[in-house]
């Protein structure tokens, strides 16, 4: 995905912007998304965000749409226990 609509981009995504500074050399940095500051549904150039470090800049590609749930380790070893009591 681009980055030019809204609706593919949600907090917690992992995401390449171009920020401001780098617009001419169009030099990506790669973090995660905690705020979507574009409020429309399009942006040309691509939707501007907050990244959890900070900084701001416009989304160029989405490298993964969605957080991976947290995995229960749990479950996992008590499914391959055996009771022999």
């Amino acid at each position: 995905m681009n980055g030019q609509y809204r609706k593919d981009i949600r907090p917690g995504a992992r995401v390449e912007i171009v920020l401001k500074k780098d617009q001419r050399s169009g030099r990506r940095t790669a973090g995660v998304v905690k705020d979507i500051l574009t409020s429309s549904a399009y942006h040309s150039r691509g939707i501007k965000v907050r990244l959890e470090d900070g900084q701001i800049g416009r989304v160029q590609a989405v490298l993964m749409a969605e957080p991976s749930p947290p995995r229960n380790h749990e479950s996992a070893s008590d499914s391959s226990r055996s009771d022999n009591g």
